[in-house]
């Protein structure tokens, strides 16, 4: 086994440590979850970049915290979700300058993943590209976890049409789910923007999934007859769909809707991406299904 030099991960303590006090709220969280990151480090073989390594497993070690924290506690709100259709720069610079030790309590009003998104971006300026790659995630799906944040810690009400169109998009999904089982390839290719993709993980590639669905007719002919079994979810308060074998979610797809069409399709296998998601049945955001 290779031996890893502890003065790579020395160097970055500071800077690791600072993500997870943000991201958490808690010092003593982050020293333990840094301390975890040295130890998987230690055991890593080929890290060909440690500092976007080590910030990848920081970030998702902090938002399995805030999961098993928020599933733990009944008491905290559940905050309306919404993306405002624009952003003031320098508005978020000015949000994202003062939050300190006041602002940490503002934060809890966020979602784990939500959390996560702001602070990469908005505190320590990481660009979403790489945001995506730290979470596992969509540059689609980062985009709009930091704008949700923002309107969220503004204290902003949900907008009418926002409201009206998270419920539009259910029914879209849930029209997708129906047409996808029933075989239905002109409802689907109805329901998908043409330009329509669908990405998929390395651990989905794996199970046979290819790693882009590029197109309308591609994304419906990988679903047509083989989406038996999936059952609607909420992904990180997004709608979606997951399969879920023996209460555990194997699999889960995000969906993110364009003008009242499907746009793009996440296809999220990795246990460890699993793992920091929020996913919760459709219609029932108090109770949790396990990733």
């Amino acid at each position: 086994m290779t031996t890893v030099d502890p003065t790579l991960f020395e160097a970055e303590r500071g800077r690791l440590t600072a993500i997870a006090a943000r991201i958490l709220g808690a010092s003593a969280e982050a020293d333990d979850v840094v301390q975890e990151a040295w130890l998987r480090f230690s055991r890593a073989e080929g890290v060909d970049d440690p500092p976007a390594w080590l910030t990848t497993v920081v970030t998702r070690l902090c938002l399995d915290h805030l999961r098993k924290r928020r599933t733990r506690s009944t008491a905290e709100a559940q905050a309306p979700s919404a993306v405002p259709d624009g952003v003031d720069p320098e508005a978020d610079a000015l949000l994202a300058d003062r939050v300190g030790g006041a602002m940490q309590v503002v934060l809890d009003v966020l979602a784990p993943a939500e959390r996560a998104a702001f602070v990469l971006h908005d505190v320590f300026g990481y660009p979403f590209d790489e945001i995506s790659e730290v979470m596992g995630r969509s540059e689609t799906a980062v985009r709009k976890l930091a704008s949700r944040a923002r309107l969220r810690l503004r204290g902003a009400p949900e907008p009418v049409d926002e409201r009206s169109a998270r419920a539009d998009s259910r029914h879209v999904v849930d029209a997708f789910l129906a047409a996808a089982r029933g075989g239905e390839l002109g409802s689907l290719l109805d329901l998908l923007s043409p330009d329509a993709v669908m990405r998929a993980d390395v651990a989905g590639q794996r199970m046979g999934a290819e790693a882009l669905y590029d197109g309308a007719a591609a994304v419906a002919g990988r679903f047509r007859g083989g989406a038996r079994g999936a059952q609607p979810v909420l992904v990180d308060d997004e709608p979606g769909l997951a399969w879920v074998v023996g209460g555990q979610v194997s699999v889960a797809f995000a969906f993110h809707l364009v003008g009242g069409l499907v746009a793009e399709i996440e296809l999220i296998a990795d246990p460890e991406v699993l793992a920091t998601l929020s996913i919760v049945p459709a219609g029932s955001e108090e109770r949790s299904v396990d990733a």
